[in-house]
C-alpha cells in the first residue's frame, strides 16, 4: 500500500519554468535521503517529460508527490497535459520514435530512469504520465 507524506503541485506553462521545477523535484528528493545517481535519474526522467509536455501539450501541471512503501520512500511524479494526446502508445514507447524532431528517446528512456511508469493518453484529451523513483532504486 503506498501513502502520501507530501504533495506539491507545479504549473508548467513555458521553458522558465522547467529549471524550478527540476529544483524542487531535487529538494525532495534530498528531503528523503536519495542518493545523488538516483536524484540524477529521477531528475533526468522528469526533464525528458516535461520538455515532452512543454513541446507537445503547450505545458501542463506536475503533481510531485514524497510517498512511502512500507519501508521505502520515493517521489511520485504525475505529469497532466490537456494536449493532443497519443495516437499510439506502444509505437510511442519504442526507442528512436519521434513525432517531432527529436531522437525518439524521451519516453523510453524516462521508463528506463524510473522505478515505476505509467502512461494514459486519449487523443484529444490529453496524457497522464506517472513515474515514481524510489530512493534506493
Amino acid at each position: 500500500m503506498l501513502t502520501v507524506l507530501n504533495r506539491d503541485n507545479f504549473k508548467i506553462e513555458r521553458e522558465q519554468d522547467v529549471v524550478p521545477f527540476r529544483n524542487r523535484v531535487k529538494e525532495h528528493a534530498v528531503k528523503i535521503g536519495m542518493g545523488l545517481v538516483n536524484q540524477t535519474k529521477l531528475i533526468t526522467a522528469a526533464s525528458e517529460l516535461v520538455r515532452n509536455m512543454l513541446r507537445y501539450a503547450n505545458g501542463g501541471e506536475i503533481l510531485i508527490e514524497v510517498v512511502s512503501k512500507i519501508r521505502e520512500n520515493g517521489i511520485r511524479l504525475t505529469f497532466t497535459d490537456k494536449g493532443p494526446g497519443i495516437e499510439n502508445v506502444e509505437t510511442a514507447m519504442k526507442d528512436g520514435f519521434s513525432t517531432g524532431k527529436s531522437l525518439g528517446l524521451g519516453l523510453p528512456g524516462a521508463k528506463r530512469l524510473s522505478s515505476e511508469f505509467t502512461i494514459n493518453s486519449v487523443v484529444g484529451k490529453g496524457t497522464v504520465v506517472t513515474i515514481i523513483k524510489w530512493k534506493n532504486g
